[in-house]
C-alpha cells in the first residue's frame, strides 16, 4: 500500500472514537502502546454491547419469547460475520471461546487426548506464545507424543529448512503463531501448512496478532484450525474464535459438556448438537459476540489493509528511531513485509520492568517481561524485554514520546 493511502487514514477522527485516549494521568495525556496485549474498544462497539443490554438482553438458543428471539438472531448473525471476516464456509466452521488460549486448548483435549500416541509429532516453533507451547507439551506428556521445535534464525525468522526437518510422516500436528508477539515475525504460514499437508499432518494457526492488523482468509492459508481474540482487534474481551475445517470438527468429540451443546440427553446417554453450538457448552458470551461482530463491521469499515499499512508504517518508524540509538537493542527482523506493527527491545544496563516503570511516569504505556514467550527470551539470552506495539490510532508523535521516556531512563540510571 502507498503512503498516500496511508495518509487517507483519518488517525485524529479514529482517536475520537476512543474516549479513554483523553485520559491523562498527572497532567499527562495517555500515549498507549500496549496493543498486542489489548486494543482499546471504540464507541461502536461499546454502543452495541449496551444496546443489546438495553434492548433485548436475553439468553440464546432456549426462549420462545421475543427477547430470546432477537438475541438468538443476533448471536448467530455475528458467526455468519466472523465467518465472513475470516473466509471461513459458515458458521459451522466458527466457534466461540473466551480467547485464542481456550481455543488452542479446545483442540488440544478434544482432538490432542483421543488422536494422540507414541510415536506421534506435535511440531512447535520456537517463538509460540506459551498458550500453544505449554499446552501441547502438556497434551503430548498425557498421550506419550514427542514435541519437536522449528528454529528461529539470528535474524528473527523461522529456518524453514528445519521446519522441512522437523516435520515428518510422523507429524500429527503443527501449531503455528502467524504473527510472533515478541518479535514480530510474520511467518509463511500458508507455506508450512502446505509441508504439513504433504505430510498427513493438520495445522493450528495462532492468529492472535494477526487477524487484528491484517487482512486474513483461512481458505487461502488452508489452515485446518485458525484461533484469534476479540481483545485484541477493538472488540471486547472474554470472547475469542476457533476457526476449524467442517470435516474435522464434526469428527471430534465436545471439550466441555452440559447445556446447549447436546440435542437428546437420557438417563443412560446423550446424543450432540450441530455445529458450532456443539462446542459452545452453556451460556454463551451473547453481549461479547455482538460487540465482536461490531468490532468485524469497524475495522472492515477502516479496510484491514489500511489497518495494516498504518500498523507497520508506525512499526517502522519506531524501528528507525529505536535502531540510531547505540544503547537498544532490538528483537525480530528488519521492517518489511513479513514484520508486523510491534517492537520488542531492550536499552542497556536498564531492566525492562524498571524502564517500563519510567515511561509510566511519562504516562507511556508498554509492556515488559517475557510476552508469555520464555523460551523464546532464553534463546535470546535475555530475561525479559520491553514491547511497544500499535495500532490504528496510534501517531509518530506518540513514538517520539516513547523516545523521550527512553531519554529520561537513560539520565536515571547513568
Amino acid at each position: 500500500m502507498s503512503k498516500q493511502n496511508v495518509a487517507a487514514l483519518d488517525v485524529e477522527r479514529i482517536r475520537g472514537e476512543y474516549p479513554i485516549l483523553e485520559r491523562e494521568i498527572d497532567g499527562t495525556r495517555i500515549v498507549y502502546l500496549d496493543n498486542a496485549a489489548t486494543t482499546h474498544t471504540p464507541e461502536p462497539v461499546v454502543e452495541a454491547m449496551s444496546d443489546y443490554y438495553r434492548r433485548y438482553n436475553s439468553n440464546v438458543h432456549r426462549g420462545i419469547h421475543h427477547l430470546s428471539q432477537e438475541a438468538s438472531i443476533a448471536y448467530e448473525d455475528a458467526h455468519d460475520r466472523v465467518a465472513e471476516f475470516i473466509g471461513a464456509d459458515g458458521r459451522e466452521e466458527v466457534v466461540f471461546t473466551k480467547n485464542t488460549t481456550e481455543s488452542e486448548n479446545l483442540v488440544a483435549y478434544a482432538w490432542g487426548l483421543a488422536e494422540l500416541g507414541p510415536g506421534d509429532e506435535v511440531v512447535l516453533t520456537e517463538m509460540e506464545h506459551h498458550a500453544s507451547l505449554v499446552t501441547w507439551q502438556q497434551i503430548a506428556a498425557r498421550t506419550g507424543a514427542e514435541v519437536k521445535y522449528v528454529a528461529v534464525d539470528d535474524d528473527g525468522r523461522l529456518d524453514m529448512d528445519h521446519a522441512r526437518e522437523c516435520i515428518t510422516d510422523d507429524t500429527a500436528m503443527v501449531s503455528v503463531v502467524h504473527v510472533s508477539n515478541t518479535l514480530g515475525t510474520v511467518n509463511p504460514v500458508g507455506e508450512i501448512a502446505d509441508i504439513a499437508h504433504d505430510h498427513g499432518a493438520y495445522v493450528f494457526v495462532d492468529g492472535a496478532q494477526a487477524v487484528p492488523t491484517r487482512p486474513v482468509d483461512v481458505g487461502e492459508i488452508d489452515a485446518d484450525f485458525y484461533a484469534f481474540s476479540g481483545h485484541k482487534m477493538a472488540g471486547p474481551t472474554g470472547i475469542g474464535v476457533l476457526y476449524g475445517s467442517l470435516e474435522i470438527l464434526e469428527g471430534m468429540e465436545p471439550y466441555l459438556y452440559g447445556g446447549e451443546m447436546i440435542r437428546k440427553v437420557t438417563f443412560e446417554d446423550a446424543t450432540w448438537n450441530e455445529l458450532p453450538w456443539k462446542f459452545e457448552a452453556g451460556t454463551p458470551p451473547i453481549a461479547e459476540a455482538v460487540g465482536l461482530r461490531a468490532a468485524v463491521d469497524y475495522l472492515e469499515g477502516i479496510g484491514m489493509d489500511r489497518v495494516r499499512a498504518h500498523e507497520e508504517e508506525l512499526a517502522a518508524y519506531a524501528h528507525e528511531r529505536l535502531s540510531a540509538e547505540p544503547d537498544v537493542e532490538i528483537y525480530g527482523p528488519e521492517p518489511g513485509p513479513d514484520r508486523g506493527g510491534l517492537v520488542a527491545f531492550n536499552l542497556e544496563s536498564v531492566h525492562a520492568h524498571d524502564l517500563a516503570s519510567i515511561m509510566n511516569d511519562h504516562a507511556v504505556a508498554i509492556r515488559a517481561g517475557d510476552h508469555c514467550t520464555q523460551p523464546l527470551h532464553d534463546k535470546l539470552g535475555v530475561a525479559a524485554s520491553a514491547r511497544a506495539s500499535f495500532y490504528v490510532y496510534n501517531t509518530r508523535e506518540e513514538v517520539d514520546a516513547l523516545l523521550e521516556a527512553i531519554d529520561d531512563a537513560r539520565q536515571l540510571f547513568a
